[in-house]
């Protein structure tokens, strides 16, 4: 697996260079310093995994996070124990102390190699988002978009839903649909986007439209254009 290495401090990223070595199933791909070098890295070069410090110049590994369209797995590794929390509040693969012990390590990767999404990604460049990024303030997710209800525009922005959650994404939602994936994902009408597999119920509207309920109550209706075409890809 494409493996990329983000830490300001050279040592550490020759030290860690130097234990991932030993793992043969990880290739290392490159380095970078700053989180601008590590943006275009990780968007030239598509690792799978990234060992990412926390404080760099130019802002924390969580900024570079929040900058991402496609974020692959992360793995922490840092010399401040109390972003502990927060690196598992954002469901990281793991997150470990400067000096890295071997033997954390290979625990860390061993749940990399139990995790196909990362694998699945690195092998298809191109395929469609499963993950997203999101950031309010201090908290901070992954957002598995099998989760993912229904996406709202708001302007030029995104309101996304997922369980009681409801957090606001920096792009549009052409710029969005245009990275999920269409057999899950169904542009209901102009403003919304919903998750096909989270539908609860389907009602005949006004007009030709389709009233969708989803599985956490939120109701969504198809446009009429929209309705043949749902249609089609359903039962209903």
């Amino acid at each position: 697996m494409k493996a990329l290495i983000v830490d300001d401090e050279p040592l550490a990223r020759r030290e860690l260079r130097r234990l991932l070595a030993a793992h043969r199933s990880i290739q290392i791909v490159g380095e970078a310093g700053d989180i601008d070098e590590a943006r275009e890295r990780i968007d030239s070069l598509a690792p799978g995994v990234v060992f990412l410090d926390i404080q760099m110049p130019g802002g924390t590994g969580f900024d570079l996070l929040a900058q991402l369209d496609r974020v692959p797995r992360i793995i922490f590794t840092t010399a401040y124990d109390r972003y502990a929390v927060t690196a598992f509040d954002v469901n990281a693969l793991d997150y470990l102390l400067k000096p890295v012990e071997p033997e954390r390590l290979a625990a860390a990767l061993d749940k990399l190699q139990a995790t196909p999404v990362a694998a699945e990604r690195e092998t298809h460049g191109h395929s469609p988002l499963e993950q997203l990024f999101v950031r309010d303030g201090p908290r901070c997710w992954f957002v598995p978009l099998r989760d993912v209800s229904v996406f709202n525009a708001e302007g030029n922005y995104v309101r996304m839903q997922w369980g009681q959650e409801r957090q606001l994404l920096g792009r549009s939602l052409a710029a969005l649909e245009s990275k999920l994936d269409p057999q899950r994902f169904f542009r209901a009408n102009r403003q919304q986007i919903i998750n096909l597999a989270l539908i609860r119920r389907v009602d005949l509207g006004i007009g030709g439209r389709l009233l969708v309920q989803l599985n956490d109550g939120h109701e969504v209706q198809i446009s009429r254009r929209q309705a043949r075409q749902f249609r089609e890809r359903t039962t209903v």
